[in-house]
């Protein structure tokens, strides 16, 4: 008993309560969306301690630590994050938060070892193709990723949050146009051709694209699943999104509402309590963490009760 009580002491030991690296992780993501830089930080060092992190996590991490002035230990992360896979390298250069960095030669080392790796990736790639679709992405986020600054400082109903959803939806009827050309020529596009980002850009626009449009591409999107031509965390909110368009309950609560105080809730839902399941066999995390970033505390229980009137209020049959 003594030897397990050391154990147990030394297992703890600068760790809170013993917290598992998932709960940590997922406290450090969420203080980094409060801007809680310095917390985010400190909460992503302690969990990667316990645990063994993903090239996400030490990307989300460095995100933090770069706006909290942790300048060597946002570059270290952001080399473990590459040296585990992670090329992304014009969001690496557009991303806000790391701008602190770029001056630093260890930047321009990460950028120049990161560069030389995509080139050797990209050496085959339909690179007319890739532009096209990177061309897309960016179009289709640009606008999208100004919504919460625009909304917070005008207002919700303000005549600048109306101006850029005008905006928004004629980029999207632009980018439609483009991405059906490209479906009905070469199919669903997998990354082995045109890169991560590239491939993204035709499942956000055609989640982005009607009801209509969407009920008749899931099917290629579900087949391009199978061949590993397309994610199964981005085919989960296609068909979440197709079902509550078909007035039916969700499978993976990917989908959010609003009502009308501004109080936001996970829309109808198929069986609450195997949610996570279901998430996990398409590479999603919990629902309870998912949904912390609109603020809302996920209890299945509570929910399970809320479910008829939410299935009212959105006419679910």
């Amino acid at each position: 008993m003594k030897i397990l009580l050391i154990l147990f002491i030394s297992l703890c030991h600068s760790v809170a309560y013993c917290q598992d690296y998932k709960t940590l992780v997922s406290q450090a993501t969420e203080s980094y969306f409060k801007k809680e830089y310095a917390q985010s930080t400190e909460l992503f060092q302690q969990a990667f301690k316990v645990g063994t992190p993903s090239r996400s996590d030490y990307y989300q991490a460095a995100s933090a630590a770069a706006p909290a002035k942790k300048t060597d230990l946002a570059l270290k992360w952001l080399n473990q994050a590459f040296d585990q896979g992670f090329i992304n390298i014009r969001h690496l250069r557009k991303d806000p938060d790391l701008v602190s960095l770029q001056a630093t030669e260890g930047w321009k080392d990460l950028l120049a070892r990161m560069q030389k790796k995509v080139d050797q990736i990209e050496a085959n790639y339909d690179k007319p193709l890739q532009n096209e679709l990177l061309t897309v992405f960016d179009e289709d986020q640009k606008y999208r990723l100004q919504i919460g600054e625009i909304t917070q400082k005008y207002g919700a109903e303000s005549n600048e949050v109306k101006a850029l959803w005008k905006t928004i939806d004629k980029k999207d009827s632009t980018n439609l146009a483009k991405v059906k050309s490209i479906l009905d020529r070469y199919g669903w596009v997998g990354e082995d051709k045109v890169g991560p980002q590239a491939n993204g850009a035709l499942f956000l626009v055609i989640q982005h694209a009607d009801l209509s449009t969407q009920q008749k591409y899931l099917p290629m999107m579900q087949e391009a699943v199978k061949a590993g031509k397309a994610r199964p965390s981005s085919l989960a909110l296609l068909e979440d999104r197709v079902a509550l368009g078909e007035k039916r309950r969700q499978t993976y609560g990917s989908q959010i509402g609003e009502d009308s105080t501004g109080t936001s809730y996970v829309l109808p839902l198929t069986d609450p309590d195997n949610v996570d399941k279901r998430r996990e066999a398409m590479g999603l995390g919990p629902l309870a963490d998912y949904v912390k970033r609109w603020g809302i505390v996920w209890d299945v229980a509570i929910y399970k009760k809320q479910l008829p009137e939410l299935e009212k209020r959105e006419g679910i049959k």
